[in-house]
């Protein structure tokens, strides 16, 4: 008896991973989507973003990728949308040879990706955020494969390009990535791209792509003085620059930059710093020695005499491999007109202190040159005007001398402050015309946009879903 019956449970489990595979294969159709990002889905803006869309029209939407930060309220409480959160990778690992632990990653991100999405109902299209192409790519086309799903890129850069950062563009590996990416990113149905000089180099490797240019959604807008106040309250507990370096009697509340008065209404304060803002991921394409020494020259010309130009707050947000160095760069300065904050904010606070800046500056130059800076679209919706590192594509999205000024080195960027920081105190004419040119900028937000691009080819009957 025990011969008979042995044999018969040793394959059940098989069984069983077979119906529920059938079963689910049959379970969603088009009005399901898969959205993966091999990375931090709460640091996976636009990838969020998508997320929010395919819900607000109707599709069941689940979510893979790796915890850290914590996502928005409206995606952690949408009963539409279901969160799978993979393992991390085993730390232990990074004690091993540097090609030894590549290899290891790769093998446990390719079959706990794969596990996944394999126990996980069946989706009509599997969106992947790329990079990183490695292995996501390959293992989302053999799920699709496997399950009768279509699959879907946004080319958000190119994986090799950021490779090459870090061992070259001649490099073996790199070539191998290079051939890998664009042999996978064929055999998509569909592919999004973030500019039109991206599109235009995908279409020469044989890859059709439509350009979804990255839009701010609502939150993003000028912040009230009121809402100003109370962040920078709430800041201030923690980051000293925020509080006033001399306080005075006759108000309630003091922030450097706001006031509440006897009467209680919150007011800018006349003899405010300008505030500067900007965001990284504090990686190798971010070169933000160059927004130091523009710091350092403009502390020195703030310092002479008879000048005009403002005190500065800089504040600095994100997190990243560079921004411990950075850091002790900044603490080993010292500084008398100018003031620097690291801080990490909360997502629901992020919004708020774009808002409240008077400039946002950034250093992004993108690892393929095709890509834009998300920042700066956050900033664009906020209504702040932006100084940007000068590189191949940037004019797509900073206009110079419209709705922003494009730089090429400190000393460049240091007498673009000046010019735009001179009047701070008697009109800020500069910037404010440039605030008056990103108001077309803030008309259309994402969900707008999306729907126009992204959501026709998703109830197209092309890409109907059997």
């Amino acid at each position: 008896m025990f011969f008979v019956v042995g044999p018969v449970l040793l394959y059940l489990p098989f069984v069983f991973m077979f119906l529920y595979i059938s079963l689910n294969y049959f379970v969603k159709g088009k009005k399901s989507v898969c959205i993966v990002v091999l990375g931090d889905l709460g640091r996976s803006p636009r990838m969020l973003y998508h997320t929010s869309s395919f819900a607000k029209e109707g599709f069941h939407v689940d979510l893979v990728g790796y915890g850290g930060s914590k996502l928005p309220d409206s995606i952690r409480r949408n009963k539409d949308i279901r969160k799978y959160l993979l393992p991390d990778v085993p730390t232990f690992l990074k004690y091993c040879p540097r090609l030894l632990v590549f290899i290891l990653k790769v093998i446990f991100q390719s079959i706990t990706l794969g596990v996944t999405l394999l126990f996980s109902p069946k989706a009509g299209f599997i969106m992947i955020q790329n990079p990183p192409c490695i292995p996501t790519l390959a293992v989302c086309w053999l799920i699709c494969w496997l399950r009768g799903s279509k699959l879907v890129i946004d080319w958000h850069n190119y994986g090799y390009t950021i490779l090459s950062l870090g061992v070259g563009e001649q490099h073996t590996l790199v070539k191998i990535a290079k051939w890998y990416e664009f042999l996978f990113g064929r055999f998509s149905a569909v592919n999004f791209c973030v500019t039109n000089a991206m599109r235009t180099d995908l279409s020469s490797l044989g890859i059709s792509a439509n350009t979804l240019y990255d839009k701010a959604p609502e939150e993003f807008k000028k912040t009230p003085v009121e809402d100003k106040h109370k962040l920078l309250l709430k800041l201030s507990e923690k980051y000293n620059l925020f509080v006033p370096d001399k306080k005075s009697e006759k108000y309630k509340e003091e922030t450097v930059l706001t006031v509440k008065q006897s009467d209680g209404k919150i007011v800018n304060r006349q003899d405010r710093p300008a505030f500067l803002i900007s965001s990284t991921s504090w990686t190798e394409d971010e070169d933000f020695g160059v927004l130091l020494q523009t710091l350092h020259e403009y502390e020195i010309a703030a310092d002479t005499k008879d000048n005009k130009l403002p005190d500065v707050v800089c504040v600095i947000t994100g997190k990243g491999p560079q921004k411990e160095y950075y850091k002790e760069k900044i603490e080993k300065t010292e500084w008398k007109h100018v003031k620097i904050c690291l801080p990490w904010l909360e997502s629901e606070d992020y919004p708020v202190l774009l808002g409240s800046a008077d400039l946002g500056v950034c250093l992004h130059t993108s690892s393929s040159g095709l890509d834009l800076p998300m920042k700066v679209v956050d900033m664009f919706g906020c209504g702040v005007p932006v100084c940007a590192i000068d590189y191949n594509c940037i004019s797509e999205l900073v206009q110079h001398n419209h709705n922003g000024l494009v730089f090429s080195n400190s000393k460049h960027l240091l007498q673009q402050l000046k010019i735009l920081l001179d009047d701070f105190h008697t009109g800020q004419k500069r910037l404010t015309e440039m605030r008056e040119k990103l108001e077309i900028f803030q008309a259309i937000r994402w969900h707008e946009s999306w729907k126009k691009t992204v959501l026709p080819l998703f109830t197209s009957e092309k890409l109907k879903v059997h």
